[in-house]
């Protein structure tokens, strides 16, 4: 396989070289092309209880074409009929994940758009399967390869937008801690991207005070985009911990509801240092705020 030829093409037409056959052979190389579809531009299958039969061995084929179709035969099962692959859902998953392990771009990129076309189509029923193929997705986000980095990322986006952060936010969790700072970074935004959904009510549930934690644990890392991704969390349970913890006034005083002190809170759930170092981002985006409105 040619990566720099890949690399160079069209974001829509992955170019495969074929493994090159020596000379004296007389053999030409051959050249295959695989077209990424995007999820508005797939046609339904046109017999599903075919496509269904031949699905899983298509997945594990070891020629790299079959495998290619079979997974845009996901994304469109996964489209028009989702509810035909409910029950063979955890196979599909581990077989797209080999996939992604796959050392041919245009088999990793396609296997990254049916992991997108799932989370969208099955939201938490992919939950217990989710475990190796988020840890693919984060890895291939990390990635310097541009275009299989970009694909993955909008997985990831699709994977918080369409999966419960109640139960996506615990299989994030993990990966903060991962030795690899661009995977710490992918996780950290994908963390401060899903907190939001939860809103006040939900942030309670989970635990505003392991949300703070994790954004804490953030504000030090090795990459500008783990630390501004922790900021953005960290506001936003400012927030939420500021509208759950207004006190009526009382009848005595006729001034606005006070508001129990962030700063309090985070003294006394913090480290000292955690603490400070929180408080510190809190008020520098709080007056960038200001600043710019």
């Amino acid at each position: 396989m040619n990566g720099n030829t890949e690399d160079t093409q069209k974001k829509n037409v992955g170019s495969l070289i074929d493994p090159p056959l020596t000379e004296d052979s007389g053999a030409e190389v051959g050249i295959l092309e695989v077209e990424y579809i995007e999820t508005e531009n797939l046609k339904d299958v046109e017999d599903v209880e075919n496509t269904l039969k031949t699905l899983l061995s298509g997945l594990g084929s070891k020629d790299w074409v079959t495998v290619c179709d079979a997974l845009n035969n996901v994304r469109r099962l996964s489209i028009f009929h989702k509810e035909a692959i409910v029950g063979i859902l955890s196979d599909l998953i581990s077989l797209i994940v080999k996939s992604l392990k796959n050392p041919r771009s245009a088999v990793c990129k396609t296997a990254i758009m049916a992991s997108a076309d799932i989370f969208k189509a099955h939201n938490d029923d992919i939950i217990d399967s989710l475990d190796p193929l988020l840890v693919q997705l984060l890895l291939k986000a990390s990635q310097d390869k541009k275009f299989v980095c970009e694909a993955a990322e909008s997985a990831l986006i699709a994977l918080t937008s369409w999966v419960s952060p109640l139960l996506l936010l615990p299989k994030l969790q993990p990966h903060i801690k991962n030795r690899n700072p661009r995977i710490r970074a992918k996780a950290s935004i994908c963390i401060s991207r899903s907190v939001p959904r939860l809103g006040v009510d939900g942030i309670e549930a989970f635990g505003i005070e392991n949300l703070i934690q994790m954004g804490a644990s953030q504000l030090s890392d090795k990459l500008p985009e783990s630390r501004d991704a922790a900021r953005t969390l960290l506001l936003k349970l400012q927030s939420a911990y500021e509208k759950s913890n207004v006190m009526e006034p009382t009848a005595a005083v006729s001034e606005e509801p006070a508001i129990s002190s962030w700063e309090h809170f985070c003294q006394s759930k913090l480290s000292p240092f955690s603490a400070q170092a929180v408080l510190r981002a809190t008020n520098i985006a709080r007056e960038g705020l200001i600043l710019g409105s």
